[in-house]
């Protein structure tokens, strides 16, 4: 893979981040693991500021961005969005 194919991915990334943080910034309603959607948001936007991140640690804050958002159907998009840019970076290898 390029390094103009990993910029690219890490791009896309961080603009589903950027968006999503965005839009549950002004989500009226709260929910009860918001904070954890928000930390693993944050989280998600700092390992994009430093290159190129991990998958599995990518997919963990997918996976618990997914059950704190849970059934907000407003985020749903957005989620999508995340979920869609991190399945670019690939499979997890396995050991």
């Amino acid at each position: 893979m390029t390094g103009g194919d990993e910029d690219r991915k890490v791009a896309e990334l961080r603009t589903a981040v950027s968006r999503l943080r965005r839009e549950l910034a002004t989500y009226p309603a709260d929910f009860p693991d918001r904070g954890i959607a928000e930390d693993e948001l944050a989280a998600l936007a700092a390992m994009v500021t430093h290159g190129t991140p991990e998958v599995p640690r990518l997919r963990r804050s997918l996976l618990l961005i997914a059950g704190a958002i849970g059934s907000v159907s407003a985020l749903a998009r957005g989620l999508a969005d995340v979920r869609g840019a991190v399945d670019r970076f690939g499979q997890t290898p396995r050991g």
